[in-house]
């Protein structure tokens, strides 16, 4: 009795990894996929929009766990169904891209799809997001009208270290050349887990 109670000890841990499983949902215009493991959850929207040639993609994080843990959107990686990998991209390179090359008109459709798809989801309460960057960046700026790079650095999603009870959003940016990510799988390495999201439908993300 007491070996079998010590088998059963040791496959709790397999058997609540397997019964973790994606929720989807629709909110804001955007279709959503979230995961929790290990008290953190992890949610993603792809944005129907392409900016310079980046495939975007709205994260949002919350620690749900009693102990502090960083993201960073190095932790995302794109794998795609004939074995192409794509990690996203650091948001110190996606901010000096779009500075540079993306157009007023491309940042200004970018800002109002990503409000759109933040603000109409009930479910993301961020203590350290878009919001927060973006109200530090026209304090800095004294002006509500933000330049280029003050707009990509206020959506891009950074390195943040979430304390038990925060939360934050931001995008993630995959370099297709324009190209949708097509089927694959969303893979996310965070608080010491692998956070895995399947994704069948190649329109989801055009």
């Amino acid at each position: 009795m007491r070996l079998r109670a010590r088998r059963l000890l040791l496959l709790l841990p397999f058997c609540a990894a397997l019964n973790a499983q994606v929720i989807e949902f629709d909110s804001g215009g955007l279709h959503y996929k979230s995961l929790t493991r290990n008290g953190v959850t992890i949610m993603f929207a792809p944005l129907p929009i392409h900016v310079h040639d980046y495939v975007v993609l709205e994260i949002a994080v919350t620690n749900g766990s009693s102990i502090s843990w960083s993201v960073r959107p190095e932790d995302f990686h794109f794998e795609r169904s004939d074995g192409q990998s794509l990690q996203a991209l650091p948001a110190e390179i996606v901010v000096n891209t779009l500075r540079d090359k993306a157009s007023r008109g491309d940042l200004i459709k970018l800002v109002k799809t990503y409000e759109a798809g933040l603000y109409g989801n009930t479910q993301i309460h961020s203590t350290n997001g878009y919001e927060s960057r973006r109200q530090s960046a026209i304090a800095d700026l004294g002006s509500t009208k933000l330049n280029a790079a003050a707009t990509a650095s206020a959506i891009a999603l950074v390195l943040t270290k979430l304390k038990p009870g925060e939360s934050t959003d931001g995008a993630i940016f995959f370099a297709t050349q324009g190209k949708p990510l097509g089927a694959g799988q969303l893979i996310v390495n965070a608080a010491s887990e692998i956070f895995d999201f399947p994704i069948t439908d190649p329109a989801q993300h055009k």
